[in-house]
C-alpha cells in the first residue's frame, strides 16, 4: 500500500485485518480530487517543517485515517481489528484508532511522536515493532 503514497516525504501504506481478512486499506496522500504533492510540491518541505511538527500544514492524509475512512464509507466495523502499518501512528491517527476499537498494532518504522505510544499503550492497544529480517521457517536443506 506504501507503494502507492502520493507524498514526497514518507511513503505509508496500512492495511485493517480482523479474522485474517483485509478489511481495509489505506495509503498517505491528497484527498480525492486535490492536486498530490507529487505534481504541486510539499508545504512542509518549502516552509522546512520537521518531520513530527506542524501536521496541519499538509496537504495529505495519513494512510491510518485513509483506511479508518475507507472502512466508514463502505460500512465496514473495524472495531477489534489489527492494523498492520508501514510507520507508528502519529498521534492523531492514535486517537482515531483507539476511538475506532483498533486492538493491535504492528509497525515497521518509528514516528518522531513519542506522545502517540505512550497513548496507544495507555488505552489497552498491544503495539508491536515488526522484525525488518525475515525469518526462516522450517529445516534448512543440502
Amino acid at each position: 500500500m506504501a507503494k502507492r503514497s502520493t507524498c514526497r516525504r514518507r511513503q505509508v501504506g496500512a492495511i485493517l485485518v480482523k479474522d485474517n481478512r483485509i478489511l481495509a486499506t489505506g495509503y498517505n496522500g491528497a484527498p480525492s480530487g486535490l492536486k498530490h504533492c507529487l505534481d504541486v510540491g510539499c508545504l512542509r518541505d518549502e516552509m522546512e517543517v520537521p518531520s513530527g511538527e506542524r501536521q496541519e500544514l499538509c496537504r495529505g492524509l495519513h494512510a491510518e485515517q485513509n483506511v479508518i475512512i475507507q472502512a466508514a464509507s463502505h460500512g465496514v466495523s473495524i472495531a477489534g481489528s489489527t492494523l498492520f502499518c508501514t510507520c507508528l501512528p502519529c498521534i492523531t491517527c492514535s486517537k482515531m484508532l483507539i476511538q475506532a476499537g483498533i486492538r493491535e498494532i504492528y509497525y515497521l518504522k518509528g514516528y518522531p511522536d513519542e506522545f502517540s505510544l505512550n497513548i496507544l499503550e495507555s488505552a489497552g492497544i498491544k503495539v508491536i515493532q515488526a522484525d525488518k529480517k525475515p525469518k526462516v521457517i522450517g529445516k534448512k536443506t543440502t
